[in-house]
């Protein structure tokens, strides 16, 4: 770990469901990540583990994406606030 690097723990669950999917990333106690492998789908999990592993890759990219629309959004807001203050 790199100085001044936040080691945040991820919490993993191994699950037996027919009604929910695959994988299940979500909000566990503390707001801290939860990742819950259902064990229902293990065949599909198994054809697909090296996909699975890559979506490390792709996913810092994709949240990336969402939040700078989110700030875009925001900000577009903020200038509007902004104009209607200086009517």
């Amino acid at each position: 770990m790199l100085e001044g690097e936040i080691k945040m723990e991820i919490e993993f669950r191994i699950i037996d469901d027919n009604e929910l999917p695959p994988l299940i990333i979500k909000k566990g106690e503390n707001d801290k990540p939860k990742i819950l492998i259902n064990n229902h789908h293990r065949i599909w999990l198994s054809l697909n583990r090296a996909i699975l592993a890559g979506i490390s890759q792709a996913l810092p990219e994709k949240i990336n994406d969402v939040l700078n629309g989110y700030l875009t959004e925001q900000y577009s807001f903020e200038q509007m606030d902004r104009s209607e203050l200086n009517e």
